[in-house]
């Protein structure tokens, strides 16, 4: 009653929510059978999942599956019927002749409309399967032939399921098994005695769900984490969105059954394989051919034509698809390109993609251009007819496809950028990065494309704030264009650069920088120091704060306001300051300028002003504090006064000269200095110029250094993609000269000229060749053949396409086979010819000598003058002398291969004959027989025969030989007796 009870409590929750319980999608196909009931043998009929199989089957066969896994379990095995609601504890199979998906927890059913040969079931409901659970699918893949689930399970991948496979050395047929493992990171790997357990730890380790919490209040655990990460990859992911992280980390937590996050950091450090599984798990490679069909109709109808449409002759159109995986999204991209060119006859323009991801391994797949047989359920007959090879169950990328394209390993955050691009392909890359590496890379993306250039997004992904650098050409569909606003890119925040900083240069300007809390600062210095009215002005004399009441020493001047403390000096003042400012500046020490007088509003006044260069506090050094102490008047003054002088106006009168002079000589040092002021203002400003000059010509040689650094990556990747072509050729070309060499074949390659191209070493046996020959006509060579025609011959060739094969002798007397054929290339093009000379020689000696032999025997035979019959085993005729043929009257060729005692002998003696034959061969009867035979005339006769075994080289007998020594006539012929 509990089993039947358990899905009732969870119907509602089915209904009204999304599905709270994990779906297991099984795919399997030869050798299934076996796997299917050992694996739920071992599953428990309570496990709270729900089994969904997807099997090849027959499609006019009657399926038997749910009958004989029925007897595996305790779980209701249901055949599928269209929309059946799926249910824990319940396990369905695909019925025959359908295709399979899920919606909202229910399955629906599919008329396939694809041929038998490319249905791909499993692949079709993974997908599904993938879309309705999200992270709670699972895709199992068990013992089968060919490829089939293997792009379904990169869309559990993405959406975070888990993935369990068969291993390959435990299945029956372990084709889908090992595609699987190709194709994705795969969680668990285990044979089918352990697959289920491993199965039901999963699925309770996946619904705690606790990891991203915790990740979340602890967060030194993650930074460790990436720390790891970064120390053993080099690849920083602190600047990824914080909840792919915590997504993926828990899973590869749940795999090893780790429920604290702190025990995972320390699995991992001592554990560094598992720091591998985890960058594989981050990097996140999904990708397929054409996907988003709705995109790349987009992509042909807006971009592609506005691309071609401005390129000029000759040019080349640069194309980068950062972030490819294992190369589908870069071939897509050629395909299109290459099919719009061909419509528009474009033979003069070239397209180079540049694609590129941080995993080298997904790199190197894709280097290789070789996909599963199942990605003809992406690329459509045509295109798989056109830019596919297909060869050992695989489809291979063309030369013409796999030339527009060029794979680097590259880490788009920190490594250089491919620049001056024409289209730049970036999708589902930036919807894993934080907004601060998004717009990081998208200045980067400015800095990379030409004025006017295309940008294409993810369906997730936005230009967010940078509108400046971006404007839409299509919204909907993520299609941007680069402005033609000319900004400089921070390229301190590039990838591939060091940031570039002047630290004394730094520290200056943060020195001369007017601190916040200027106020509390110079109020403390005065109260330690001072408490009588002051400023602080630079080194220039602008003020900076007033202290106090300063009206007596100081006035603004008339005109435009000028806070300058020389400006604003009051009579008296205004003389005698610059000079003791310009000594405290020089000396950096405190002057005094004591009993100043200064008349302010007609009242004359006394003053101390102290003027001191200020070293501390740091914020205020190098700033000059002027201080206004009031004294009286001293007392020569005063003296000078009351007292008088007899000659006072004598002295007054010099004196008052003296002042003048004292003034205007002042007056004029005055203006000389703000000439000179203005001078070396004049003079800062050309400085400040030639400094932006200078800031301006230095960011224009990063930028260069920046783009030969892109050129010199670009040139770095042109290079290893040759070297590696250059390696593969070697490898060929030393395998197929060792394979010639070791068969001995005397062989020519000629292309469609009749010129040599490459030949083996046998071949200067008949041709005096050596390596300077190639590329002459191979009929300039001197030959021992004598094959006047050859020329002839492999023009014919040439022009049918049909083989030529012919035996030659040469001069000395050796004997070839010669077969002409034509060259195809890997393209299956007719590119020249092949001819080989195989010697036969020896075995047109022994034709020769076998056939004399024949000639005397028949010689000997001929001449003999008695009957000789030749039979074989069987008492076929297989000799016949003319003395025969006189006896018998019939000729050599009308009784060749014929039956003896068929022809012969009467019908009333052939048995006897037959049993007397058989004694012969068997060695039982003397060389000695007679038998009755019919003559020329119709008579009669007794034909006593000489006979010898036919014996061959094994001593096995293959006939007699009979000679006829004498005519016996049979006594009761009636003929006879009337004589």
């Amino acid at each position: 009653m509990k089993k039947q009870t358990k899905p009732k409590t969870r119907v509602p929750a089915e209904k009204t929510g999304p599905i709270k319980f994990p779906i297991v999608g099984i795919g399997a196909s030869a050798g299934g059978l076996e796997a299917l009931e050992e694996f739920f043998t071992n599953i428990p009929a309570d496990s709270g999942m729900a089994f969904v199989i997807i099997q090849h089957l027959d499609p006019t066969h009657k399926g038997m599956l749910p009958e004989l896994l029925q007897r595996t379990t305790d779980m209701q095995v249901n055949t599928v019927k269209d929309r059946m609601k799926v249910k824990p504890d319940n396990l369905y199979v695909i019925p025959p002749n359908k295709s399979m998906s899920i919606l909202n927890g229910n399955l629906h059913l599919f008329t396939p409309v694809e041929t038998r040969g490319l249905r791909l079931p499993i692949d079709f409901f993974f997908r599904s399967l993938a879309d309705d659970s999200q992270e709670k699918s699972i895709a199992v893949i068990l013992s089968g032939m060919g490829s089939d689930g293997s792009l379904g399970l990169r869309a559990v991948k993405e959406k975070g399921g888990l993935v369990l496979v068969q291993s390959p050395e435990t299945a029956r047929f372990d084709s889908m098994p090992r595609s699987a493992i190709e194709a994705v990171s795969v969680d668990v790997v285990a044979p089918m005695n352990e697959l289920p357990l491993k199965l039901i730890e999963l699925s309770k380790h996946s619904s705690h769900g606790n990891a991203g919490k915790e990740l979340e209040k602890n967060k030194s655990v993650l930074e460790k984490i990436i720390i790891l990460l970064r120390s053993q990859t080099g690849n920083d992911f602190s600047q990824y969105k914080k909840n792919t992280l915590y997504r993926r980390i828990e899973r590869r937590m749940n795999i090893h059954t780790i429920d604290s996050i702190a025990l995972y950091q320390r699995y991992l450090q001592e554990n560094p394989a598992e720091i591998d599984l985890l960058f594989k798990e981050l990097l996140i490679g999904v990708t397929s051919f054409f996907r988003d069909a709705a995109m790349w109709e987009q992509v042909k109808k807006i971009i592609i034509p506005e691309v071609l449409a401005k390129a000029a002759p000759g040019q080349i159109i640069r194309i980068w698809v950062p972030g490819c995986s294992t190369g589908e999204e870069a071939y897509s991209m050629a395909i299109i390109f290459r099919e719009a060119m061909e419509s528009e006859n474009l033979n003069n323009i070239t397209v180079q993609i540049f694609a590129t991801d941080i995993d080298s391994n997904a790199i190197e797949k894709a280097r290789k251009g070789v996909f599963p047989a199942n990605i003809a359920a992406e690329v459509s007959p045509n295109r798989l007819k056109k830019f596919f090879i297909e060869s050992d169950g695989c489809f291979r990328i063309n030369t013409v496809i796999r030339e527009m394209v060029v794979f680097a390993p590259q880490n788009v955050i920190k490594d250089p950028p491919f620049t001056k691009l024409d289209f730049l392909c970036c999708r589902n890359l930036l919807i894993y990065l934080d907004a601060n590496l998004q717009k990081k890379l998208l200045m980067l993306f400015y800095y990379s494309l030409n004025p006017n250039g295309i940008m294409l997004l993810g369906s997730a992904e936005t230009i967010g704030t940078e509108n400046e650098l971006f404007s839409p050409v299509d919204s909907r569909s993520r299609i941007f264009r680069r402005s033609n606003i000319f900004k400089i890119p921070d390229f301190n925040e590039m990838p591939g650069t060091i940031p570039h900083t002047n630290p004394g240069l730094n520290e200056k300007l943060s020195n001369k920088k007017i601190p916040d809390n200027i106020q509390s600062l110079t109020e403390q210095l005065l109260l330690q120091q001072y408490s009588p009215a002051s400023v602080l002005v630079t080194d220039k004399g602008d003020i900076l704060y007033i202290t106090g009441s300063t009206g007596k020493y100081l006035e603004p001047s008339a005109g435009k306001a000028n806070m300058n403390l020389f400006s604003m000096a009051r009579e008296g003042l205004r003389n005698k300051l610059p000079e003791v400012f310009r000594r405290t500046l020089q000396t950096s020490e405190k002057v005094v300028l004591g009993n100043t007088k200064i008349n302010a509003d007609g009242v004359t006044h006394y003053v101390d002003v102290t003027i001191q260069k200020i070293v501390k506090p740091l914020a205020l050094n190098g700033m000059i504090l002027v201080i206004f102490n009031p004294v009286s008047a001293s007392s020569e003054v005063l003296s000078s006064v009351i007292k008088g002088n007899l000659r006072a106006g004598e002295t007054g009168s010099d004196s008052n000269l003296e002042i003048q002079r004292l003034n205007e000589e002042l007056n004029s040092m005055r203006e000389e200095m703000q000439t000179s002021q203005e001078e070396i203002s004049s003079a800062n400003e050309e400085l400040q110029s030639t400094n932006e000059e200078l800031q301006s010509a230095n960011e224009e040689l990063t930028t260069s250094m920046e783009e030969m650094q892109s050129m010199n990556e670009e040139l770095n990747t042109v290079n290893v993609e040759l070297q590696n072509k250059i390696d593969d050729f070697s490898r060929v070309n030393n395998d197929m000269n060792n394979l010639l060499n070791s068969i001995e074949i005397a062989t020519l390659f000629l292309d469609k000229e009749l010129k040599i191209r490459q030949f083996t070493f046998p071949a200067t046996k008949l041709f005096k060749l050596i390596q300077s020959d190639v590329g002459r006509i191979f009929t300039d060579q001197v030959t021992d053949l004598d094959y006047p025609e050859m020329i002839n011959d492999a023009r014919e060739v040439l022009r049918t396409l049909h083989f030529v094969e012919k035996e030659v002798n040469t001069h000395d007397g050796r004997w070839f086979s010669i077969r002409l054929m034509p060259y195809r290339t890997f393209e299956d093009k007719i590119d020249g010819l092949v001819i080989t000379f195989i010697d036969i020689t020896r075995s047109k000696n022994l034709e020769n000598a076998l056939r004399s032999t024949q000639m005397t025997m028949n010689s000997i035979i001929q001449a003999v003058p008695e009957v000789i019959l030749g039979l074989s085993a069987e008492g076929k005729i297989i000799e016949y002398n003319p003395k025969a043929e006189e006896l018998f009257g019939s000729t050599k060729e009308e009784v060749m291969g014929k039956s003896y005692v068929d022809f012969f002998i009467p019908e009333s003696a052939r048995g006897k004959v037959l049993k007397d034959m058989k004694k012969l061969m068997t060695g039982d009867s003397p060389g000695r027989y007679i038998t009755p035979v019919k003559t020329v005339s119709g008579e009669l006769v007794n034909m006593e025969w000489s006979a010898n075994k036919l014996i061959d080289k094994e001593g096995k007998i293959t006939g007699i030989i009979s000679v006829g020594v004498n005519i016996l006539k049979i006594k009761n012929n009636s003929h006879d007796q009337k004589k």
